[in-house]
């Protein structure tokens, strides 16, 4: 008997560590729209930093929509120089934190083949803070929104990570670039938040954090209920990124 108990004290602890697997991590949905775009959620260690992109008039600016385009708020001004800079006082870190190393997200608006070459001329400017197969503190360039298709992949530098998505299949190699795996939470529930998760949303969403899991990749929501309770039962659920817009709060309660 006491062997049986024993045995299912164990399952109930492995099943536990399984959905809270290593520390939970934050996602800076929508960083530009922010006071302060970078400097806040560089301030609050936010793991993620995400900015929507669009090409204009030969430049990279961030933007939620091309109407609301600022042609003085660019990629460069807002993220890649303060980047730099960051780099050039802490001597090939981001910061004096030194386990801190967050992710730079660049959501492609536009086509991705005509954004590419001038997102990668401005990386050139400083390569060793953007590449962390050089250097394992640097931050780590993801691509989402507009992305290649998964089968070239591996034809772009090794400093370029992808944002997977839970439909595409991926061979050994190509699921190397593949830095997290994202989709849309309301393609699962229309739960607002309120009190638990409905049943079967839940076992819809486990099924797709499983599938991620097995693969070893880490799993984000967007479109999340954005309140402290959503993240405490997304959390439990075994998501490893919490998408918001509140992201001191969000770490606050969270980590």
């Amino acid at each position: 008997m006491k062997r049986t108990i024993l045995f299912l004290s164990f399952c109930c602890c492995y099943l536990t560590s399984f959905a809270q697997k290593g520390p939970v991590r934050v996602h800076a949905h929508n960083d530009y729209e922010k006071p302060k775009p970078f400097q806040q959620a560089y301030e609050s260690r936010a793991d993620f930093i995400e900015a929507d992109v669009w090409l204009h008039n030969g430049k990279l600016v961030v933007a939620h929509t091309r109407e609301e385009i600022n042609p003085a708020l660019t990629l460069d001004s807002l993220y890649i120089n303060p980047i730099i800079k960051r780099y050039s006082e802490h001597k090939d870190r981001i910061s004096s934190d030194r386990s801190y190393a967050p992710a730079l997200v660049i959501d492609v608006k536009d086509k991705f083949e005509e954004v590419f070459p001038l997102l990668s001329t401005q990386i050139q400017k400083c390569i060793n803070c953007f590449n962390r197969t050089a250097n394992p503190m640097a931050v780590q360039l993801i691509i989402s929104g507009n992305r290649p298709k998964p089968d070239v992949f591996l034809d772009y530098p090794p400093y370029i990570w992808f944002d997977g998505r839970p439909t595409e299949l991926y061979d050994e190699e190509t699921l190397k670039r593949v830095a997290l795996v994202s989709d849309n939470f309301k393609s699962y529930s229309r739960w607002d938040g309120t009190g638990e998760i409905p049943e079967a949303d839940r076992e819809k969403l486990k099924r797709i954090i499983k599938r991620a899991h097995n693969d070893d990749k880490p799993i984000r929501f967007w479109a999340i209920p954005d309140s402290p309770n959503g993240w405490k039962q997304l959390r439990k659920l075994g998501v490893d990124i919490i998408n918001t817009d509140k992201v001191a709060e969000c770490i606050g309660e969270m980590k």
